[in-house]
C-alpha cells in the first residue's frame, strides 16, 4: 500500500509527458499545414496577378493599337484568347465575364473607321473610355479576398 502513492504519481507523470508529447505533434503539425496552406494561397494570388498582368498588357496594347487600324494580326487575338480562357480555369465569373466585355470592346473599336493622330488626341481630350476600368476593378476585389 506504501507504493500506491510512489506509482500513481508515476503514472501521472508520464501520462502528463504522453499528453504534452501528443499536444506538441499536434501543434507543430496544424501550425505546419496553416502554413502550407498559406504559402500555397499566396502562390495562388501571385499567379492571378501575373495572369491579370499579362491580361491588361496584351488588352492595352491591342486598345491603343484599334483606333488607327481596322484589322488586326490573328495571332494578338488568340493570345489574348488564351489568356482569358487560362483565367476562366482560376478567376471567379465576374472576372472574366469583365475580361470579355474588354475584349469585345476593342473589336468593335478595330471594326470602326480609322482614326487620325487628331482624332485620338479629340477622343482623349473628350474622356476616352477605358475599357480596362470594370476588370481592373473586378480584379482587386478577387485580390482582396487572398
Amino acid at each position: 500500500m506504501a507504493d500506491s502513492p510512489a506509482y500513481l504519481s508515476a503514472v501521472a507523470a508520464l501520462v502528463g509527458t504522453f499528453v504534452g508529447g501528443v499536444t506538441s505533434i499536434g501543434t507543430s503539425w496544424l501550425g505546419q499545414q496553416h502554413q502550407t496552406k498559406e504559402q500555397r494561397r499566396a502562390h495562388e494570388k501571385d499567379e492571378l496577378q501575373a495572369l491579370y498582368r499579362q491580361f491588361i498588357l496584351d488588352e492595352s496594347k491591342l486598345y491603343v493599337d484599334a483606333p488607327e487600324h481596322n484589322t488586326t494580326e490573328i495571332p494578338r487575338l488568340v493570345d489574348i484568347y488564351a489568356t482569358i480562357n487560362r483565367m476562366r480555369v482560376s478567376s471567379p465569373s465576374k472576372v472574366v465575364a469583365e475580361a470579355d466585355k474588354a475584349l469585345r470592346t476593342i473589336i468593335d473599336t478595330y471594326a470602326k473607321e480609322n482614326k487620325t493622330f487628331s482624332g485620338i488626341r479629340q477622343s482623349i481630350s473628350q474622356g476616352f473610355p477605358d475599357p480596362l476600368r470594370a476588370f481592373s476593378q473586378a480584379c482587386h476585389d478577387e485580390l482582396k479576398m487572398y
